[in-house]
């Protein structure tokens, strides 16, 4: 089991240097009110240690200092900056989980056969993660930077043509939910491991699918998929797409997918509002392999591009009774 000593000086490694400051050191250092630190932390997903502990490294008093000369700036205030503190220790969480749980398991790889993952092991893995850690973080900052540049041309053109008001944060977007068909009931009948390898299969495929047509995921459930893409056509191939894949790749789930096309609200890279929720009740009601888009979104797709049934009109939960529309691809004759 590891002792104290090796666990902080695990820790040191990954934090860039040692923990040195209490909270009210860093605080007093870094010119950063209490109250504003306290919420700075709890914002960034981090419980606030107790007065007297040592928990605090020079790089957490720079990125306070850094802070404190933001909120210098005319364009930035305190509620933006705990704003984004909840979308990077969201999505940094998230991130780290996701890079540790790929590094443990090529790490378990090199380990004899049925031997299993000790703490041992955990540590080696940790400490091995050193050696390539700048790598890693020059690709991250690269990633953002592509990110953040789509980001920002997406704003640019949606502005230009009216579909988007970024000051208010709402853009008109079509949005669609793909979900494995009877998830639950294939998850009993595999260990973990399968269906971790599973679940991430149908991740990397709808997320290739999603980038292919100019979509983005905007978040993954294990089990479905929320994706949105500007253009109504975009998404109608991206649905399709993905709701076809079985019949060319019987490894691939069987899956269904619901559409809606409209304005929602954009937040932290989350979205919100009718289509939204359309979409989502609309998948909960199509059958397996099949795509079902609300009205709006249909009569946005090009004349003759898509063959497209309306059916009998049903009750969704929180929208009356709609009438969805069954799309599928041009008959060939």
């Amino acid at each position: 089991m590891a002792g104290p000593q090796e666990a902080q000086d695990i820790e040191e490694k990954l934090l860039g240097g040692p923990t040195r400051y209490t909270r009210e050191q860093v605080e007093e250092r870094s010119g950063i009110p209490e109250e504003q630190a306290r919420a700075i932390w709890r914002a960034l997903g981090f419980p606030v240690p107790p007065d007297d502990e040592v928990a605090f490294t020079e790089g957490d008093l720079l990125a306070l200092r850094e802070i404190k000369e933001l909120l210098a700036h005319d364009l930035v205030d305190e509620d933006m900056v705990l704003r984004l503190s909840r979308a990077v220790g969201q999505t940094m969480g998230r991130l780290a989980s996701w890079l540790g749980d790929v590094w443990l398991q090529r790490f378990s790889e090199r380990l004899p056969p049925d031997e299993p993952v000790t703490e041992e092991a955990v540590i080696a893995a940790l400490e091995a993660t050193e050696e390539l850690r700048p790598a890693f973080e020059r690709l991250l900052m690269h990633g953002w930077r592509r990110q953040l540049a789509a980001a920002g041309l997406r704003a640019a053109g949606a502005t230009a043509t009216a579909t988007a008001d970024p000051a208010a944060g709402v853009a008109r977007l079509a949005t669609g939910f793909a979900d494995i068909v009877s998830f639950t009931r294939m998850s009993r009948r595999m260990e973990g491991g399968e269906l971790a390898e599973f679940v991430e299969r149908f991740e990397t495929t709808v997320t290739e699918i999603v980038a292919e047509h100019g979509g983005r995921i905007i978040k993954t459930l294990g089990d479905e998929v929320l994706f949105v893409a500007d253009d109504p056509a975009a998404a109608a191939e991206i649905g399709l797409g993905v709701a076809g894949r079985c019949e060319d790749d019987p490894g691939f789930p069987r899956v269904r997918v619901g559409m809606a096309y409209g304005e929602v609200v954009l937040r932290l890279g989350d979205v919100f509002g009718t289509p939204v929720n359309m979409a989502a009740r609309l998948t909960a009601t199509a059958y397996p392999g099949t795509v079902l888009a609300d009205g709006d979104l249909a009569a946005a797709l090009p004349s003759g591009a898509y063959d497209i049934s309306s059916l009998r009109p049903r009750p969704l939960q929180g929208l009356g009774r709609v009438r969805p529309r069954l799309l599928r691809r041009p008959r060939t004759t």
